[in-house]
């Protein structure tokens, strides 16, 4: 274990698919993983941005195309899969100011955060072998799960209240994964992991001026920021763990265990959402 809270593992021969590792916390996660010795998958939007940043990862890298608003393209990633893979880093996200709506018709924010990554684990849960590790925020505690409404199709749309949700079934997504991990007797374990306050490009479109500007100031970089996620793949964490960092109101430093809401504790929230979830994507538990 480092001074950071992260363990240093051999990856060797392994296989981990970071999402979204063209930028940001998925790029320091990546390299990191690549760093361990692991092959990594970069599974993004964009293979030239992706291309061009998998220069800087160490070792074995490959970058596959993979669009999480876009569930033929999620299909396709699937179907083009066949080996074991360690390690599944769900990290692609989005923040958008205004309603958007994905490919299929979903609030952007709710799909790819949450719609997108359910999908792809599902489809790729076969060939999972080690853990799956969904980034969260702690923002989750400020979201609320409107199963009559997912896609913000008759409630007045806040970004903020609409991002919060989509973290928020990040975590039950995870939880609700892991339970169903367990009764089928898999090995596999599922976390979620809030990495802090980061200064990612993710939130250009999403915020002012000013408060990009406090970002830059008080946030940590992605590498600091990636720590959280390092820990849930790689750490002695449980399944159905949530981790985050240690200091500032779990906002910056070492990674750790942390807490999450009530609502994101609530058993039945997670299976409801899960159902509604297979409804939507039409992808059920690949187990």
């Amino acid at each position: 274990m480092s001074s950071l809270g992260v363990v240093n593992p051999d990856l060797t021969g392994k296989t981990a698919i970071v999402t979204g590792a063209n930028s940001g916390i998925g790029l320091a996660t990546a390299k990191a993983l690549a760093g361990y010795g692991a092959r990594v998958v970069f599974a993004v939007r964009d293979t030239v941005k992706g291309r061009s940043a998998a220069v800087a990862a160490p070792g074995d890298v490959e970058v596959r195309h993979l669009d999480l608003a876009d569930l033929a393209s999620i299909r396709r990633f699937a179907a083009d899969w066949r080996e074991p893979i360690h390690l599944l880093i769900n990290n692609a996200g989005v923040s958008v100011p205004e309603l958007e709506r994905t490919v299929d018709g979903f609030e952007l924010q709710f799909g790819t955060n949450h719609l997108g990554p359910f999908a792809l684990t599902n489809l790729l849960l076969p060939y999972v072998t080690g853990r799956v590790v969904t980034l969260a925020s702690q923002s989750e505690r400020m979201g609320r799960i409107n199963l009559d409404d997912l896609n913000w199709e008759r409630t007045a749309y806040k970004q903020s209240s609409a991002y919060a949700t989509s973290k928020l079934a990040n975590v039950l997504f995870s939880s609700e994964l892991q339970r169903r991990l367990n009764a089928a007797g898999s090995s596999v374990l599922a976390v979620a992991a809030h990495p802090g306050l980061v200064a990612t490009n993710m939130y250009d479109r999403s915020t002012g001026l000013g408060t990009r500007l406090m970002l830059r100031l008080l946030a940590q970089d992605p590498e600091e920021g990636a720590l959280p996620v390092l820990y849930a793949a790689t750490g002695d964490v449980p399944g159905d763990g949530f981790t985050g960092p240690e200091h500032w109101m779990h906002m910056r430093g070492g990674a750790e265990l942390i807490s999450r809401s009530k609502t994101a504790r609530d058993a039945d929230i997670a299976r409801q959402l899960w159902d509604a979830s297979e409804k939507l994507t039409g992808v059920s538990f690949g187990l």
